[in-house]
């Protein structure tokens, strides 16, 4: 139950904290409106307002798993539980503890340039390894300094590799570069998972507004990037979603 509030992320606080202020706000508006007697109406925007800030809360924390390690997927990707897997733009880890966590025979090498910015602060190897301490799984993780479009890594070395929210940010060239930088490193074979934002009712409901990852179907989202993972060479071999997630999962030939 605790677990949201142990890991350190890094994911901004409208992100993380954003609703429970809301919740507080609201709620103290509902209260006073109830107290001092104030128009109905008022106590009915805070009374609103809080049970939306509420389930926002709860959806971001419990269902989108935003400040914990996420949840793979399928229980397809590396089903035989070990490996050396490939975190492309892992950032500050929840993708590569949540393989360590899952795939207790795998080791991972977290992949990122560590440079920009995509919400969250002081993104560093340091607080990628703080998160692997604390979900014990460090002595499995390597972090290596490097970009996805250009990866300082041998081909055909990696039995398994995936990129959660962090490949969809490139623009459509530098997609198409870094999966075929994937394939490469890739062993026949071996899998590569993409995990990216899928706008569902669970985000519609936690996050109304608009945001940079747009408002397209299911179907559109799958068609685009089921054409780029076949462009560089991998076959999908799966799709689905999860909640606020779509994902894919590809194999390479031979």
């Amino acid at each position: 139950m605790l677990e949201p509030f142990i890991y350190e992320f890094g994911y901004d606080w409208p992100w993380t904290r954003g609703h429970l202020l809301l919740l507080v706000s609201f709620g103290t508006l509902f209260g006073v409106a109830c107290w001092r007697r104030w128009p109905r109406w008022i106590a009915a925007v805070g009374g609103v307002f809080s049970a939306w800030a509420l389930a926002g809360a709860l959806i971001v924390h419990y269902v989108l798993d935003f400040n914990r390690p996420m949840r793979l997927p399928t229980a397809a990707f590396l089903p035989i539980g070990e490996g050396r897997v490939l975190d492309a733009g892992a950032g500050s880890g929840r993708a590569t503890v949540a393989v360590l966590r899952e795939r207790p025979r795998s080791t991972v090498t977290a992949l990122d340039i560590y440079s920009d910015y995509f919400g969250i602060s002081d993104n560093t190897p340091k607080r990628l390894h703080t998160n692997a301490r604390i979900a014990g799984v460090e002595p499995r993780v390597e972090v290596v300094t490097g970009d996805m479009r250009a990866m300082p890594l041998p081909s055909s070395s990696f039995a398994a590799a995936l990129s959660v929210a962090a490949i969809d940010h490139l623009g459509r060239d530098d997609v198409a570069t870094a999966l075929r930088e994937i394939e490469r490193v890739l062993e026949p074979g071996g899998q590569f998972l993409l995990v990216t934002v899928n706008v569902d009712p669970w985000l519609r409901v936690a996050m109304p507004l608009p945001h940079a990852h747009g408002y397209f179907s299911v179907k559109q989202r799958v068609e685009r990037w089921r054409g780029l993972i076949e462009d560089a060479g991998l076959e999908v071999t799966e799709e689905g979603t999860r909640p606020g997630t779509l994902y894919l999962l590809a194999r390479k030939p031979g």
